[in-house]
């Protein structure tokens, strides 16, 4: 299933993406695409209806028809650094031997194809397209072996990023992570079932038509699994926590000279079988 949320940013209502592309509602059905809608039990009872059944909604997905973050009232966006060997070397920073975790905060979250602001004295905001992991079954202590039956599902993620505020003041992460709107996710949600292997995803991403990023996640340091079970080590998983895995090569910090997003430019990203993103920045 691709699942979705759409209408007016702060009213959107939970559907799902038909065979023939167009959405469906599914608000008869649950209140939210949040909390227990995405454990199995959830996933389980929305693959029971027909989509035919469901009221068809007028307009076209990101043609006329807005659609916001593919997932609701988000306990937790956990993201992983340096995920990929290359784009730690283009950071110029070593290869991790575990997981490097940081945090953004909920209040990032955006629509796939809604404005990307430039924080007031941002000189150096920055792309990542990445995998977004969506749990599913919550735990703690998940062991590896176990870790892909707690995922409901993979989404595109950019992780919008403040280079000078990451890096240059106290390196403190989180601190050029979460800035309003650096964190668009969807379109959808596609559900796990139809995602045979999360690690052979080509994504990539490109600004104002130049492409930038063109990766592949069989390149990832840490896979899906390890992560969901390290992360299960610090802090229990929840239904609708989502977790970033890290980007590859390609982003503005990496190029020679290094090239920023200034506003009036246009992202465009995706990742193979999940959607595209479309983002204009714009000064906050």
């Amino acid at each position: 299933m691709k699942l979705l949320r759409y209408g007016p940013a702060g009213q959107e209502r939970p559907g799902l993406l038909d065979a023939a592309g167009r959405v469906r509602d599914l608000s008869q059905h649950l209140d939210d695409l949040a909390g227990d809608a995405l454990t199995p039990a959830g996933l389980a009872r929305l693959r029971e209806i027909d989509p035919a059944t469901l009221p068809l909604v007028p307009g076209a997905p990101q043609a006329g028809l807005r659609l916001g973050p593919c997932v609701g009232r988000v306990g937790k966006f956990i993201c992983i650094g340096l995920n990929y060997a290359d784009h730690a070397a283009e950071s110029g920073l070593p290869v991790p031997n575990e997981p490097v975790v940081f945090a953004k905060w909920t209040s990032a979250i955006s629509g796939p194809d809604d404005p990307v602001q430039i924080p007031r004295g941002s000189v150096k905001t920055d792309w990542e397209v990445e995998l977004g992991v969506v749990i599913g079954q919550g735990g703690r202590y998940i062991e590896e072996a176990d870790a892909m039956q707690h995922v409901a599902g993979y989404c595109v993620v950019n992780d919008v990023s403040e280079r000078e505020w990451q890096l240059e003041r106290g390196t403190q992460w989180d601190k050029g992570k979460g800035c309003d709107t650096f964190g668009p996710i969807g379109p959808w949600l596609v559900t796990a079932d139809e995602v045979p292997d999360p690690q052979q995803l080509d994504l990539w991403l490109d600004v104002d038509g130049h492409r930038y990023q063109n990766g592949n996640t069989r390149t990832m340091v840490f896979g899906v699994a390890q992560i969901v079970s390290y992360l299960s080590r610090f802090m229990s998983l929840q239904p609708g926590d989502i977790i970033s895995t890290g980007t590859p090569p390609g982003v503005g910090l990496g190029q020679k000279p290094p090239v920023y997003l200034k506003p009036g430019q246009t992202m465009r990203l995706g990742i193979a079988g999940l959607g595209m993103q479309t983002q204009l920045t714009v000064a906050a």
